[in-house]
């Protein structure tokens, strides 16, 4: 009996909310995690993308919007088959993240724990909905086939090496672009980033702030930008970290407490940086900084460049 990897036959069948979701990601109006739901994440995002586009902005999928993003598309699918690598089920991988800060120190990097989560993360959707889209699929195989959403992928950034004779992972150039600023904006919980003119050229969900560490107001630059960071855990500079824990080094990886991509402020102890955690992003508090998806950050990377201005209003 063959055990070859097969294809499901056919697409999946895909809702318009989902298909909208794909289609915004793609146009640079991220809704976040692609997960099939109208929250709010996805409702901001249709609301920006409107507004961009001249259309008025509800916030719902209606018809003139469906076209917009339609047209943005450019004909192409909402989801594409893609055929599992070996470098994709090969790690290396970290099955367990422990919760605890200090527990996290220990361990020589967080990565992701399995090949579904790296996939799900390539292309910016849940896990939930990538199983549910490939009922029966291992996720383990190479040359496996599954459907994922049609998004362009971001290039997980890698660690520069640390020159002779520094400590630490240097910060590295980035392709900032003259004129662009990036707004946070704590009402929508989203970040902007707005060319000379003032055209949104990309959106996207965050986390910012908290009632303990609330969003500071005012108007910040860029300082560095620093991919796959080593987050230096100082507990003193959170208002919920355990008595007992001190200061400690966690290594980097997408489960890094901050992500793969940090980009440090004029603020200090402030940044816009990733999350192991996709899902909570525009829906739970921060410590301060500015949260994104890891994908989402990586792509906010391509415009930050020491001097660029970042404001929080």
């Amino acid at each position: 009996m063959s055990t070859a990897p097969r294809a499901q036959a056919t697409a999946p069948a895909i809702d318009e909310i989902t298909a909208a979701q794909v289609m915004l990601d793609r146009a640079g109006f991220s809704p976040g995690e692609l997960d099939g739901r109208l929250g709010t994440n996805t409702r901001n995002a249709l609301s920006a993308f409107q507004q961009a586009h001249g259309l008025p902005a509800t916030g719902r999928l209606d018809s003139a919007t469906s076209q917009k993003l339609a047209e943005r598309m450019g004909g192409l699918p909402p989801i594409v088959t893609y055929a599992i690598t070996r470098d994709d089920v090969d790690g290396p991988f970290t099955p367990r993240i422990p919760a605890d800060m200090m527990e996290k120190a220990r361990l020589d990097a967080l990565g992701h724990t399995s090949a579904l989560e790296l996939l799900a993360e390539r292309f910016h959707v849940s896990p939930t909905l990538l199983r549910r889209w490939n009922r029966g699929a291992s996720f383990t195989r190479p040359a496996e086939s599954i459907w994922v959403p049609n998004v362009d992928v971001v290039e997980m950034p890698m660690p520069p090496e640390p020159p002779r004779g520094r400590r630490g992972t240097p910060p590295v150039g980035t392709t900032g672009t003259t004129g662009v600023t990036i707004y946070v904006t704590k009402a929508t919980s989203a970040l902007t980033v707005e060319d000379a003119s003032g055209r949104v050229i990309f959106h996207a969900p965050v986390t910012s702030g908290s009632e303990h560490d609330p969003l500071p107001i005012g108007q910040w630059k860029v300082t560095r930008v620093f991919p796959m960071p080593t987050f230096n855990y100082n507990p003193a500079l959170f208002w919920d970290a355990d008595p007992k824990h001190a200061k400690a080094r966690i290594a980097p990886g997408p489960n890094n407490p901050v992500g793969t991509v940090w980009i440090d402020l004029s603020k200090e102890h402030y940044g816009l940086h990733g999350t192991p955690e996709p899902s909570r992003i525009g829906h739970t508090q921060s410590h301060g900084c500015v949260r994104l998806t890891n994908w989402d950050i990586q792509r906010v990377a391509r415009w930050a460049a020491p001097g660029t201005a970042v404001i929080f209003r």
